[in-house]
């Protein structure tokens, strides 16, 4: 199991946070239908070769499991959370590595067009990956299940539910959020809630 190295800090909650043993449901417009039968998830860009897995192939691929905290920018944090799935570096594996002028990636939802931001050198620390079950459990549709993108060191919204592309950017684009006045970066010990 990969221990997310924010479990070890003396004060696990950040600040302006506090801890709650729910699991709130949030996103920006419902749970999106999806069809497991057309479900891909989509490796492109500034990769050696483009990667574009059905579910079974998904399924089949290497897991790994994180125990990590979860921190949303809406001021509550979940902590001791149990997540298995496939690690990131995996699928870049798959993709044959990404380009010299990869430096971000844009992570894209099955929710109509919703995207996130994030860095290469935050996507590519072992803690990141496409999880598939929380806690011994598969992930529920209001949570992200099928499978959504879970980045433990950064705010929440950074771990794009019902993730279906990931695209390796030699330049940031901002998200769905990130558009709409959320910080580029995320970063819940520094408060990285808002851009302005």
């Amino acid at each position: 199991m990969i221990i997310s190295p924010d479990t070890k800090r003396e004060r696990r909650i950040p600040p302006g946070q506090s801890q709650t043993l729910k699991w709130p449901v949030l996103d920006a417009s419902g749970t999106p239908p999806i069809d497991m039968g057309r479900w891909r998830l989509e490796v492109f860009g500034l990769v050696e070769r483009e990667v574009s897995l059905d579910w079974e192939e998904f399924q089949k691929l290497p897991r790994v499991e994180v125990f990590s905290d979860f921190h949303c920018v809406t001021r509550w944090s979940r902590l001791d959370n149990s997540w298995s799935g496939v690690a990131v570096k995996t699928l870049l594996e798959l993709a044959g590595g990404v380009k010299r002028e990869a430096k971000f990636v844009s992570a894209m939802g099955y929710d109509y067009g919703w995207t996130t931001n994030l860095p290469l050198e935050e996507f590519l620390v072992e803690d990141v990956l496409v999880a598939t079950h929380h806690d011994g459990e598969p992930l529920t549709p209001e949570h992200g299940g099928p499978a959504r993108l879970v980045v433990p060191r950064l705010y929440a919204w950074k771990s794009a539910k019902w993730l279906g592309g990931l695209e390796l950017l030699a330049e940031d684009r901002a998200g769905f959020w990130e558009r709409n006045g959320y910080h580029m970066h995320g970063d819940p010990w520094k408060e990285e809630r808002f851009g302005y």
